[in-house]
């Protein structure tokens, strides 16, 4: 398994400037960084990559849907954007060697019908995801949709739900992604939704009930981590915390106070997940 920090606690654009803050990743024992890929050409994520690639550090990116680009939606024309959009990821993750492109991309994080999830919405959510896979194989890159809770997202919240997609779609470069913080709210048990989407699982996010320091909150680390070697998990563990430091962003993602000195977030976070997986660095 490798150990990844989401640059998301810092920034939703990592430039130079940021390049410090991996430099301290990678002496804490990081193996790569998390990339939002929100804005920017295929220029500047080739440089971000060649970096990257230069001092050992591995790459894994989320993307995301506008409502503009909802590929659940009924209009035709808003689909194709949606796909469109997830091609523009794809292309930005090459650029950046990323080897995964996680997210709620499914359908657009935070935009509900105010009713429960229809037949229709998931099978034109599955046809774009098909496509969006096929174009994801020719870049080597894995697409791993998130499910995320019902405060979030309608379409789906679950494992069993989210086995249920990837095992209709049915693609090898699209596999499923498990996080703990949604799990928290979402699921009967860490390890029971872990092994529901097993055969699926091709990225985890480990993430606080309060998106804070893994460990210093509500989360049974045991339980995640001893499903995680049950099911021989072989993929990136990648912390995912939030914080204020991007008002804009904090804003979309409703974050209104810092959880935890973003020090602590990572140097602690990283000293749980070698301990309880057993890496040695």
């Amino acid at each position: 398994m490798k150990i990844g920090m989401n640059m998301l606690l810092w920034t939703n654009h990592v430039t130079e400037q940021h390049f410090g803050i991996v430099d301290d990743l990678k002496k804490t024992g990081y193996d790569g960084i998390e990339l939002f890929f929100g804005e920017g050409s295929e220029k500047y994520y080739s440089g971000l990559g060649h970096h990257f690639s230069s001092i050992d550090m591995g790459v894994t990116g989320v993307a995301s849907l506008s409502a503009e680009q909802n590929i659940a939606s009924p209009d035709k024309k808003v689909r194709e954007a949606g796909l469109e959009r997830l091609k523009w990821s794809i292309d930005m993750g090459e650029a950046a060697n990323a080897e995964v492109l996680c997210g709620p991309f499914h359908s657009t994080f935070a935009l509900f019908t105010r009713q429960p999830p229809t037949l229709d919405e998931k099978k034109w959510s599955n046809e774009m995801l098909l496509k969006a896979a096929e174009y994801a194989k020719g870049a080597n890159i894995i697409l791993t949709p998130e499910a995320v809770n019902r405060f979030e997202c309608y379409l789906y919240n679950t494992m069993a739900d989210l086995g249920e997609m990837v095992q209709t779609v049915n693609h090898p470069n699209l596999g499923a992604m498990f996080d703990t913080h949604h799990a928290n709210i979402e699921e009967k048990s860490q390890s029971g939704a872990i092994k529901t989407i097993a055969p699926y699982l091709k990225h985890v996010h480990i993430s606080e009930n309060d998106r804070g320091t893994p460990g210093k909150g509500q989360i049974d680390w045991d339980d995640v981590f001893s499903a995680l070697k049950e099911i021989d998990y072989h993929g990136w563990v990648t912390i995912e915390a939030f914080s204020t430091a991007i008002p804009e962003f904090a804003n979309a993602i409703n974050v209104w106070r810092n959880y935890s000195p973003v020090e602590e977030v990572y140097t602690e976070g990283f000293k749980l997940i070698s301990q309880g997986l057993g890496i040695i660095k």
